[in-house]
């Protein structure tokens, strides 16, 4: 950096993804991420939450966050809204991450094939 005016760049560049981290919308994304699923690959599936639900118009709505330990050692998501019960999706990748926001937190339709069930 060489000026504040740069500074002031970065800082509104990322102001929308901080904002969506702490927001207070309806619906929660918790996305774990202690050590095991940074490794197993969470980083990339929080990046692509924060940034498919600011691109989808949702950031008044949905609040996306992290935690740590879920209890797997792989990318877990937990999503949460008031008056229905969690639903928690597992072996998430980025692109599965988009695909949840659209279909699930968009449309209101779980994506059934990336939750826990008794066969995973």
């Amino acid at each position: 950096m060489k000026s504040l005016a740069e500074l002031q760049a970065i800082k509104d560049k990322m102001k929308n993804k901080i904002v969506l981290r702490e927001g207070t919308g309806d619906i929660r994304v918790v996305v774990g991420m202690a050590t095991c699923g940074i490794a197993a690959g969470a980083r990339p599936v929080l990046n692509a939450f924060v940034e498919a639900v600011n691109n989808a118009g949702l950031t008044d709505k949905v609040t996306v966050s992290q935690t740590g330990c879920v209890g797997y050692c792989q990318p877990i998501v937990e999503i949460y809204e008031a008056g229905k019960e969690k639903v928690t999706y597992i072996h998430m990748t980025a692109d599965k991450a988009k695909e949840v926001v659209e279909k699930h937190l968009k449309g209101g339709n779980v994506v059934a094939e990336y939750t826990v069930t008794d066969a995973n």
